[in-house]
């Protein structure tokens, strides 16, 4: 199992997922934890099973058990923030103004580089639709010093992998 397994398993209408796959999996504008962190927390934000196996056999072991665990902690703390920062900003009245009562302890030990970990949470918020979220982690990671270009890398990670686990969801629901 491996990114070349899953780029298989991709319909020839998806040509250009299975290429970005390939491209993107060597993305020279992030480092080799950003990356493989960025593909781990996208995949789990895909929620794919298929996906999620596939990644993880090709950029898991990439990464430190520490990394794979602040990976694994970003998508799972952005489920519930992106959810909830994106009601009280669509919602608009006082909820923006109350205090979330919800525990995020993670974010402020999340056992990587806060950079790595905005970026992990950046991406998960794109696939997950919250922009205050997408805001918020793209202004720290800028003030952090990250570059516009590692900002837009790990954007087009999420939406490759994304893409790539509805296309897969897509296909099986019409194979039922």
């Amino acid at each position: 199992m491996s990114l070349e397994t899953l780029r298989s398993l991709l319909p020839d209408y998806a040509k250009d997922q299975k290429l970005n796959l390939g491209s993107l999996s060597a993305e020279p504008a992030l480092t080799p934890q950003q990356r493989a962190g960025t593909f781990v927390v996208s995949a789990l934000a895909s929620r794919n099973p298929t996906v999620i196996k596939h990644v993880l056999a090709e950029f898991g072991p990439q990464l430190s058990s520490e990394a794979l665990d602040a990976a694994k902690a970003a998508a799972s703390i952005m489920g519930m923030n992106n959810i909830y920062y994106r009601f009280t900003h669509l919602v608009h009245g006082d909820y923006a103004n109350m205090p979330a009562k919800l525990r995020m302890n993670v974010m402020a030990k999340p056992g990587v580089e806060k950079v790595d970990f905005e970026l992990w949470s950046l991406a998960v918020s794109a696939i997950n639709g919250c922009g205050m979220c997408m805001e918020s982690h793209e202004k720290v990671l800028l003030q952090h010093g990250v570059g516009k270009e590692a900002v837009q890398a790990a954007v087009r990670i999420a939406a490759v992998v994304h893409a790539t686990a509805a296309t897969l969801d897509g296909e099986e629901a019409l194979a039922a």
